[in-house]
């Protein structure tokens, strides 16, 4: 449990590091993101992204458990 928690806390600030970089790719702008904009109001809901990233997860996962 210890190992996880440091890792994902390195996960983390690795991502905080690298943040700048990681929003100019169109990651977040994929077709089948749900955004609502209207004045005084905005809603995004990213489900592609959200797959896509939950399918890495996944492999990455079945990967460190072989």
């Amino acid at each position: 449990m210890n190992r996880s928690l440091i890792g994902l806390g390195g996960v983390l600030i690795l991502a905080g590091v690298l943040w700048p970089w990681i929003r100019s790719i169109s990651l977040f702008h994929l077709p089948g993101d749900v955004v609502i904009d209207r004045p005084g109001f905005k809603f995004f809901f990213p489900v592609t992204t959200m797959l896509i990233i939950s399918i890495a997860l996944s492999l990455l996962a079945w990967f460190m458990k072989r």
